[in-house]
């Protein structure tokens, strides 16, 4: 991309239903993150619904969308947003074409003329990578008409669509920018083909957990935290703030792909997720003052708390058991470096008879 004193402009194309929406305003968050000034331009005039989707998901990530009500003429929408994020001071701009439910002769004389009319520094393909050999076609067809700069790839996950990617990469020589893997806005990565290729063989990709626990997890509210379990001070609201932390690094399967011995073992599906909800729900039930002080919930505050989180007596008890459990164990490792050091050299020395197959870990 251009610096942030020159106008970059990101025009994404695709079939529908390859997820080139939702490809967007994944796209304009992590470049937020990045410290881009970004606008989103909904340029899919054909699809219903296509205008609405993408302001849903631009205020849920706090990105503009630029849109004309009734104008039905895609190049006028784009120059004219170009014009606008000039006047605004937006130095990225990521227009979301129309797709088609396959390519045609109409399609692609307007995606010509949107691509003269706001001349991007990236021309990009949203290809779905479950369609296999049909991605790869696709983008071959994209790349002779409208010449292509990189391809995102959605619904990707650590198996067969693995394969596509690589013949992608080989018969279209353009690089794979980023993968989708999951519904989340987070589940968003740069694509690099050697991680890929460990999570395809089971072995995992630390270096990529590390990267999205580094996204999540502000160093300065690190150390604050350190210090109050020094001082004996983590309370559930600390304890409801690790629960966000977790939800923000994306959809489990994604996570646990990444970890050595689980890749590609589980299937999401079968996990239920409903506990940690209902466990967030019986924190936010929670007064101030009873977040900051478990020891006031006595058995009439539990029976409340249990009502107002459409949870159990039995299920506030089995929370309040886990936080006292959890507040004891970080005091001891707190106060006892050297426990923490022991305990790692312990795991390091064990290799591969961890339980659960963490090789190495």
């Amino acid at each position: 991309l251009n610096g942030p004193d020159v106008q970059s402009v990101i025009l994404l194309l695709g079939l529908q239903g390859a997820g080139k929406t939702t490809a967007a305003h994944k796209l304009a968050n992590r470049l937020v993150k990045d410290g881009r000034r970004v606008l989103l331009v909904a340029d899919d005039l054909v699809r219903p619904a296509a205008i609405e989707q993408l302001k849903a998901l631009g205020q849920k990530i706090n990105v503009p969308v630029y849109s004309e009500d009734g104008n039905k003429d895609a190049v006028k929408v784009s120059k004219n947003a170009l014009d606008y994020a000039k006047k605004n001071g937006f130095d990225t701009v990521i227009v979301d074409t129309a797709g088609r439910l396959q390519i045609d002769e109409d399609m692609m004389k307007e995606l010509v003329a949107v691509k003269k009319a706001v001349n991007p520094v990236e021309t990009i393909l949203v290809a779905d990578a479950m369609t296999g050999q049909n991605a790869v076609d696709i983008a071959k067809s994209f790349d002779e008409q409208l010449g292509l700069s990189g391809v995102i790839l959605t619904k990707f996950d650590s198996d067969a669509r693995g394969g596509a990617a690589l013949s992608l990469k080989t018969i279209t020589d353009k690089p794979i920018l980023f993968i989708g893997t999951g519904e989340k806005t987070d589940d968003f990565e740069v694509f690099h083909p050697e991680r890929i290729a460990s999570r395809i063989l089971g072995m995992g990709d630390i270096v990529s957990l590390v990267e999205k626990a580094q996204q999540t997890v502000d160093e300065e509210e690190a150390k604050k935290l350190e210090e109050k379990m020094a001082r004996n001070e983590f309370t559930l609201d600390d304890m409801l703030d690790q629960f966000e932390r977790v939800g923000k690094m994306g959809s489990l399967s994604s996570i646990m792909d990444m970890i050595p011995g689980l890749a590609g073992q589980v299937d999401e599906s079968k996990i239920d997720m409903s506990g940690m909800k209902r466990q967030k729900a019986i924190i936010q039930a929670m007064t101030r003052k009873e977040r900051n002080n478990h020891l006031i919930i006595g058995p009439s505050r539990r029976k409340r708390i249990a009502k107002g989180s459409g949870t159990s007596v039995a299920e506030v008890n089995k929370l309040i058991k886990q936080f006292e459990k959890t507040k004891l164990t970080m005091k001891k490792l707190s106060k006892n470096r050297g426990m923490q050091a022991k305990l790692m050299q312990q795991m390091g020395q064990m290799g591969g008879k961890m339980p659960g197959g963490f090789p190495g870990f």
